[in-house]
């Protein structure tokens, strides 16, 4: 019975789909930079979500979506648009900065062991859609329009702000001056106007004048396209409750008169350096790359994340992820020594799926593996880790091959043991021990491993 926090109750839910098929949407990349490891936390959140719903054997399809137009670098639909402002930084097109950040983007994905989603989707495939939404909205009497954009009136439905607990009074008031032509300060901006026609690289007609959609709508008309009118869970990180998922629910729920139009909402808790977010704006710590270049493999980092809870504040440093480097070492080298077998080990994977069914309680679930391998009177134990790792995703059992020639070496030290020529086979294991090959020998053989791991 798998459980799940639903921001929108703030409380955990028995989860029950819709239909045979899990509709699952991802708020996915701004791609006009780098993702850093804050923003690729929430990513590893979803991928276990959707490796737990697979392990309990939902159907599931996923969608994401890439921003590659309309987020601009205020909440308050101020601000220069992030994919122009980046064009202009790089001198390029805004169509190539997006096409080459996704692609270092996906390469994250496949270092971490993400599964992708079944779609991707980019904004700028979709401005028909996000058109035909915004229409239907102003249809319903929902929109008014400004000198630079076609607004939602947030005062038109009554829960709105539910998803944040806002609490409203007092933010729709305020001098003119402050909202320039909006209403209320929490209407948001559907469609924003090209300031001079040309000035722009992405801008579209509409019915309303020349220009581009806003943030909020992009995910909406997508989500909607590829999973219906109404679907099951929606993911992000927690800064997304406030403004864009708030505004994502008002604008679907008005127009296609579903409520809820998620059943589950589920959000990441932030990625923290000495207690404050990380975050691109300012500067952000470290990508995938550059922890690489730090000796740490982006797996070290997959089982540093999967050791907090996703909704707790995830402490990062160098030291901590040290930490994880070596726990994850550890654990593989007693997994290398396990005998083959056979059979499952029945009482250990029920409490393992107890923990990942418990709102993807990852931290106990790594406990319980933990308490596998050092039960000396277990059984089962590899073939209950290869079920356990479907979830964890990080190739515990993946056996890493070596090259013709450091399989000659280990082969001609063998036979130098066997002659007790110490003085030879030492030789070979410090020239191995060069090549970042470590030997290990026992009473069964000898065993090798990467430094590092």
């Amino acid at each position: 019975m798998l459980k799940l926090y639903n921001t929108l109750k703030r409380k955990k839910e028995i989860f029950k789909p819709i239909g045979k098929t899990v509709g699952f949407y991802s708020c996915g990349p701004t791609v006009y930079w780098y993702q850093h490891i804050g923003n690729l936390r929430s990513y590893i959140f979803s991928d276990i979500l959707k490796r737990v719903l697979k392990y309990n054997k939902y159907s599931v399809k996923h969608v994401m979506n890439v921003t590659d137009v309309g987020h601009l670098t205020s909440d308050a639909d101020e601000g220069e648009d992030k994919m122009e402002k980046a064009a202009r930084k790089e001198g390029k097109k805004a169509k190539d900065i997006a096409n080459f950040y996704l692609k270092i983007f996906k390469e994250d994905f496949k270092k971490l062991n993400i599964i992708e989603p079944d779609v991707w989707c980019k904004a700028t495939d979709y401005i028909k859609e996000q058109i035909i939404m915004i229409k239907l909205l102003e249809k319903k009497g929902f929109t008014y329009v400004t000198d630079d954009g076609v607004y939602f009136d947030s005062t038109k439905i009554k829960d709105y702000g539910k998803l944040a607990l806002l609490k409203l009074e007092g933010l729709q008031e305020g001098k003119r001056t402050e909202v320039r032509e909006k209403k209320n300060k929490t209407d948001f901006a559907l469609w924003k106007f090209s300031e001079e026609k040309g000035k722009r690289q992405q801008e579209w007609k509409s019915p309303w004048g020349l220009g581009f959609p806003g943030w909020h709508i992009e995910c909406s008309a997508m989500s909607s396209k590829h999973l219906g009118n109404q679907f099951d869970i929606h993911t992000g990180g927690e800064d997304h409750i406030p403004v864009h998922h708030t505004n994502e629910i008002a604008q679907s729920e008005s127009a296609f008169d579903k409520k809820p139009w998620v059943n589950y909402w589920l959000h990441g808790s932030f990625l923290v350096f000495k207690g404050k977010k990380v975050s691109k704006s300012k500067g952000g710590l470290y990508t995938i790359e550059e922890l690489e270049k730090q000796k740490y493999t982006p797996l070290t980092y997959r089982y540093f994340v999967l050791g907090a809870h996703y909704r707790t504040q995830l402490e990062f440093s160098l030291e901590n992820l040290e930490s994880s480097k070596n726990s994850l070492k550890r654990l593989r080298n007693l997994i290398n020594d396990l005998e083959d077998d056979k059979e499952i080990n029945k009482k250990y994977l029920k409490k393992f799926e107890k923990m990942i069914n418990d709102d993807l309680n990852m931290p106990k679930a790594l406990a319980v593996l933990w308490e596998l391998i050092r039960d000396e009177k277990a059984k089962g134990k590899l073939k209950t880790i290869k079920e356990m790792d479907k979830v964890f995703g990080l190739d515990l059992l993946k056996k890493e091959d070596i090259s013709k020639e450091v399989k000659e070496l280990i082969e001609k030290r063998e036979k130098y043991r066997d002659e007790k020529n110490w003085e030879k086979s030492d030789e070979i294991r410090d020239k191995l021990s060069e090549k970042g090959i470590i030997l290990e020998d026992s009473e069964k053989g000898v065993k090798w491993r990467r430094k590092g791991f």
